[in-house]
């Protein structure tokens, strides 16, 4: 090859397209979220080990609202990939019907757990003192359950702007790759809860 061949040679293309960069992008936050999350799990664990006196938490959580507060997000989950199928497929009346439901969970899934808080803190749960044992049950349980809504709560604001962009036709079947992002962070999102609800409520 001629060195004039080899001046002119074009740069080669980078093999991530802006779809994926998106995707990666992600990822590498859910990873460094999933490490947050997992320290707050061990954290809960050893304080959990080291105090004498830990609650049941059958006998302070309520198993059965939360149970269902579970349930919500998974069926939101499986609303979250029908919506995704039908931005896919080209089908904005599927989208829109399914992200609505997403959306909808959600919401649904913060308004039990402000509802949860506040009946806790009623009966004596706060932060600072807790009748049925060890003051840092309370400390752990805002802490970890607060921060996983915190991201309910961004997720549902994250959803309605993708909601609303497929309403006004700005997010369509051509650029579908942002509801598959916003679905992967809904997902972690449903998982980490799902840990939260075994180690804080169930064990």
């Amino acid at each position: 090859m001629s060195q004039a061949a080899t001046l002119h040679r074009e740069p080669a293309e980078s093999p991530l397209t802006p779809e994926s960069w998106g995707k990666l992008g992600m990822w590498i936050f859910l990873c460094g979220d999933a490490m947050t999350f997992g320290t707050l799990i061990v954290t809960f664990g050893i304080m959990r080990i080291a105090a004498d006196n830990w609650p049941v938490p059958a006998e302070v959580l309520g198993i059965n609202l939360t149970a269902a507060m579970t349930f919500l997000l998974i069926c939101s989950s499986v609303t979250m990939v029908k919506a995704l199928s039908g931005i896919k497929r080209g089908n904005m009346q599927e989208f829109r019907k399914f992200m609505l439901l997403t959306i909808l969970g959600g919401t649904a899934f913060l308004l039990l757990q402000a509802y949860e808080w506040n009946h806790l803190i009623h009966v004596g749960v706060t932060i600072t003192e807790n009748k049925y044992g060890s003051p840092v049950f309370g400390d752990t349980f805002y802490i970890m359950t607060g921060f996983h809504g915190m991201h309910v709560f961004g997720g549902v604001v994250y959803l309605a702007v993708i909601l609303v962009g497929g309403l006004t036709g700005r997010i369509h079947q051509g650029n579908s790759s942002v509801v598959e992002i916003a679905g992967l962070y809904w997902h972690f999102v449903d998982l980490v809860w799902i840990l939260i609800f075994t180690f804080v409520y169930l064990l």
